[in-house]
């Protein structure tokens, strides 16, 4: 499933409406980091962060890579993108909803 299936079926809405998978996406955009190091000042034990990165990686919005005996996570840009596109496509709509009705009481 692409990253647009992901945000129709709500995998990436359910994987950001958790406060503590956004605060990991919030520590993971400054820069990769192991489980361990995501854990540090959670209130969610290191098995607790590795199933949110689960949850992230499924989203697309995460992704790992092994380095010695440890994975290391990092912002997927491209789930992020996705997102920012729908976002975007909601506030575009918006915004020309909004300037059709203005131009409604003008004229």
């Amino acid at each position: 499933m692409d990253a647009n299936g992901l945000l129709a079926n709500g995998v990436v809405w359910d994987a950001l409406g958790d406060a503590t998978r956004r605060r990991i996406l919030e520590r993971l955009s400054r820069g990769p980091r192991s489980v361990g190091e995501l854990a540090e000042g959670l209130p969610v034990s290191r098995p607790a962060v590795s199933q949110h990165l689960r949850v992230l990686e499924q989203a697309r919005l995460v992704t790992h890579r092994k380095e010695g005996t440890r994975r290391l996570y990092a912002v997927d840009p491209r789930g992020l993108a996705e997102v920012r596109a729908t976002f975007d496509r909601f506030w575009g709509d918006a915004l020309a909803r909004f300037a059709a009705e203005a131009g409604k009481e003008q004229g």
